[in-house]
């Protein structure tokens, strides 16, 4: 591991915006809710950021993989379906999920076998890319962006001045100062809650109750926020568990959507079975029983019936069809209403121009 941090300490900038001093001396890094505090060349648990002086030396300049992707894969239902978004990743992460499906990005700092290379760019090729292939969302994804903050944002300011609109995928294991800094450049936000079990968070190195505040901002920030739950058998898939999940989405708003998708066998953790259909079909139940309008069924195209489509809270009348990451038939007015009772459907409905 040692040449690949090397490597990636020669890629870094100082930076200071989600730097605080202490009375100690000491800085603490905002970037996430671990919240490190470092003295002189330490390093933050995501092993990327550490201290320089008065300042941070934050991961800058490469990414660890580019690809056109469409934007229900990250997933969003209710951003600008159908459209494509230019994806990148950086490399590392403030979490150790055992089950992670990118882990040969995010783990690339703790595991031998993860052997993604880092590769030089600019906040310019990468605008310039998304332009290229008339994408109008541009995703940090791949990694954890939270602990690659200030790249993301340099590249997103550079996008919203082309019409281009910022996103995370994110395990949502933020700060308000981090929030408070993106706000200005990002348009969504999904946030993987990964259970509503305080210890089986600290197992995976997050804390839950940070996940919830971060969800509770990005809604009243107004960010587009959807909500992922990786179902995983004996982890978090109990009635109860999924109950508090559902519920707790309710109450901070009904129009949050829920995107419950079925785990794999990967990584570290293979001793669990895939997730049947009957478990995703029961967690959208549940969902739906919570109060929440818009539920999903994500990973299995074809096998979940209309859970993989977007139907009106008032009529049902089906205004997204879906078959995976496919979007069929989209019906929702430009006005983003439905055609049929013209109940306001939240979302972020219209597609940004993308300068040629």
């Amino acid at each position: 591991m040692g040449s690949m941090r090397y490597a990636l300490d020669a890629l870094t900038q100082v930076r200071r915006e989600l730097a605080r001093p202490l009375a100690s001396g000491k800085l603490e890094c905002v970037a996430c809710a671990h919240r490190c505090k470092l003295a002189e060349g330490a390093r933050g648990v995501c092993l990327v950021r550490f201290r320089e002086g008065d300042g941070l030396r934050v991961p800058w300049g490469y990414t660890g993989g580019v690809a056109v992707d469409p934007i229900e894969k990250k997933p969003f239902f209710h951003l600008l379906p159908g459209a494509r978004a230019l994806s990148f990743g950086m490399l590392g992460c403030d979490m150790k999920c055992s089950y992670c499906q990118n882990w040969f990005t995010s783990q690339a700092l703790r595991d031998d076998e993860a052997t993604t290379e880092a590769i030089p760019t600019s906040p310019e090729a990468l605008v310039a890319a998304a332009q290229r292939y008339r994408c109008p969302i541009i995703t940090s994804t791949y990694n954890e962006p939270l602990i690659t903050a200030e790249w993301a944002h340099d590249v997103f300011a550079l996008a919203k001045e082309h019409g281009i609109a910022g996103t995370f995928v994110s395990n949502g294991h933020a700060t308000p100062e981090a929030l408070d800094y993106l706000a200005d450049v990002l348009v969504g936000y999904k946030v993987d809650l990964k259970s509503f079990n305080a210890e089986n968070y600290r197992k995976l190195g997050g804390k839950l109750e940070a996940v919830k505040e971060t969800i509770q901002l990005l809604w009243e920030k107004g960010i587009w926020c959807e909500v992922v739950t990786l179902v995983v058998p004996t982890f978090n898939d109990s009635d109860q568990e999924l109950a508090a999940i559902a519920e707790f989405l309710a109450s901070v708003s009904p129009d949050i959507p829920w995107h419950v998708t079925a785990f794999h066998p990967d990584y570290k953790m293979t001793d669990p079975p895939a997730t049947p259909v009957a478990t995703l079909l029961r967690a959208c139940e549940i969902g739906r029983r919570a109060g929440l309008h818009f539920v999903y069924a994500g990973n299995l195209p074809g096998r979940v019936g209309e859970w993989e489509n977007t139907r009106c809270p008032a009529c049902n009348t089906t205004l997204v069809a879906r078959w995976g990451f496919e979007v069929l038939e989209n019906r929702i007015t430009p006005e983003g209403t439905c055609p049929s009772c013209h109940t306001p459907i939240p979302g972020r409905w219209q597609l940004v121009p993308v300068p040629a």
